[in-house]
């Protein structure tokens, strides 16, 4: 009889077998070891709606005292900063699977993730367009939301509606611009989402214009709470 080893992805093996560290190459350890998360993403005072960091003691950034989001929480496991895009691209253009595991340790060793989980109802992973599925073959905000909470994760109620235009090089304004209408809930479902409190999930939040997008129409469809939970984000020049 063949193993039940040999007969798996090898990607889908990541953080099951003995390894290097992929940051620091210690051996044994896991696919990141506990030196490496602690030092590449220690807890950063972050803005509480929209995740961008903050002097220490600051809860709310400028642009969310002006303009509030439509999230009313939001958290970032670490920063889109060396040596985190280098491992997200393997995993979310390369297909490298076997990082969903790590990444959603990442993600929950970060203040205030697990308590989030367990109050939520439901975890929404972010929709990807048909174009976009296809081209990647898996959706990676789903493989992270099934390995944090697979029991509330579900992947059918919120939707992508169409393909939108590259949001580089556009301005804040033009990113939501270009999002509008790109979200919808499943017409026969729309009424589940009254009064839950939701955890909207992505791997990478740059100006937050995909995630205000989505929880827009969550907000419209009556839900009580929505909190954003990314792995990465990325964060202003100094």
């Amino acid at each position: 009889m063949r193993s039940s080893l040999a007969t798996r992805p090898f990607s889908s093996l990541l953080g099951r077998l003995p390894s290097q560290c992929a940051v620091c190459r210690a051996w044994p350890s896991q696919p990141v070891c506990d030196a490496c998360v602690a030092r590449f993403a220690p807890p950063t005072p972050r803005c509480a709606r929209c995740a961008l960091p903050l002097p220490a003691g600051v809860t709310h950034c400028g642009e969310c005292v002006r303009h509030p989001p439509p999230l009313d929480a939001c958290l970032a496991a670490c920063a889109y900063a060396w040596p985190w895009p280098g491992h997200i691209g393997e995993f979310k253009f390369q297909g490298q699977t076997g990082w969903a595991r790590p990444f959603a340790t990442l993600m929950r060793s970060a203040p205030w993730v697990e308590p989030a989980l367990e109050a939520c109802d439901l975890l929404l992973p972010m929709p990807l367009s048909t174009a976009r599925l296809r081209e990647r073959g898996f959706n990676q905000a789903l493989a992270l939301a099934r390995r944090l909470a697979p029991r509330k994760t579900d992947a059918t109620l919120l939707l992508r509606t169409r393909d939108t235009t590259a949001q580089s090089g556009l301005t804040r304004a033009e990113r939501l611009r270009n999002l509008r209408g790109a979200f919808a809930l499943e017409p026969l479902r729309a009424a589940e989402i009254e009064g839950r409190r939701i955890v909207l999930l992505d791997d990478v939040m740059t100006s937050g214009a995909s995630l205000f997008a989505a929880a827009a129409v969550l907000r419209a469809a009556g839900a009580a709470h929505i909190t954003g939970l990314v792995l990465a984000r990325t964060d202003p020049p100094h």
